[in-house]
C-alpha cells in the first residue's frame, strides 16, 4: 500500500477525441498505430512464376506478347528463358526439349497460335509429346480489336479439336491449376494449355 496519499496511483483522464499514446497495454485500444509494416500478397504472375519453378517446369520458350509480358519479365533472366521469333518454331523446340526429358513451357499469343497449330497437330499430339502452353486471349473480354477477334473466337475450338485440355487462368485457383497442369504434362504425358485473358495481369487496350 502506498505510505501516503501523493504515492497513490495515479489515474488518466482521457478526454473524448484524445490519443493515447505511449502505453505498453495496447490491447484493444483502436487509437495505438502498429510499427509493423504491412505485408502484401505477391502479385499473380510472381504467383505463377514460383510455382512453375517449384514445379520443376522449365525451359520456357516465348514469343513476344504485351498481354504476357508481366509474366515474361519474371522468366528474363532465367538461362532457361529463350525468346523465340515464332510459335512453330518455340513449340518444335519445346518438342525437342520434351524427348530430353525436361516439362517445356511455351507462352504465345492466340494470334500467333495458329502460326503453331500444325506443328501441334502433325507433332506433338499424334507422338504424345507433353507441354505446357500459356496463350493469351486477344480479340477476347476488353479486346475487341478487329484483327483478334476471329482467334479469340477460335482459340478454344481449336485446342478442343487438337485433344488439348485448357482452362481459363483464376487468380484464387492458380496454384491447383498449376498443379494439374503438372499433373497433365508430368505424369499423364500430354499437353495441357492455360488461358490469360486480355486484363488478368492488367494489360489494357
Amino acid at each position: 500500500m502506498p505510505s501516503s496519499p501523493n504515492e497513490a496511483t495515479k489515474i488518466s483522464i482521457i478526454a473524448p477525441g484524445e490519443k493515447m499514446l505511449g502505453s505498453r497495454n495496447s490491447i484493444g485500444n483502436p487509437n495505438l498505430q502498429s510499427d509493423a509494416t504491412p505485408t502484401h500478397p505477391p502479385s499473380l504472375t510472381t504467383q505463377i512464376h514460383d510455382e512453375l519453378r517449384k514445379l520443376g517446369f522449365g525451359p520456357y520458350l516465348a514469343t513476344p506478347c504485351g498481354v504476357l509480358a508481366p509474366l515474361l519479365s519474371q522468366f528474363e533472366k532465367a538461362p532457361d528463358y529463350h525468346v523465340v521469333p515464332r510459335e512453330d518454331n518455340a513449340v518444335g523446340i519445346a518438342a525437342g526439349s520434351r524427348l530430353a526429358g525436361a516439362s517445356p513451357v511455351v507462352l504465345m499469343q492466340n494470334s500467333g497460335f495458329g502460326q503453331s497449330v500444325n506443328a501441334l497437330a502433325s507433332l506433338v499430339v499424334p507422338y504424345g509429346i507433353a507441354m505446357l502452353l500459356f496463350i493469351s486471349m486477344r480479340g477476347t473480354g476488353p479486346d475487341t480489336t478487329t484483327e483478334n477477334l476471329a482467334m479469340g473466337e477460335m482459340t478454344i475450338p481449336i485446342l478442343d479439336g487438337l485433344g488439348i485440355e485448357s482452362a481459363y487462368i483464376d487468380r484464387n485457383r492458380i496454384r491447383e491449376q498449376l498443379r494439374n497442369a503438372h499433373r497433365a504434362v508430368h505424369d499423364e504425358r500430354r499437353c495441357y494449355a492455360l488461358l490469360v485473358r486480355p486484363n488478368d495481369f492488367e494489360w489494357k487496350v
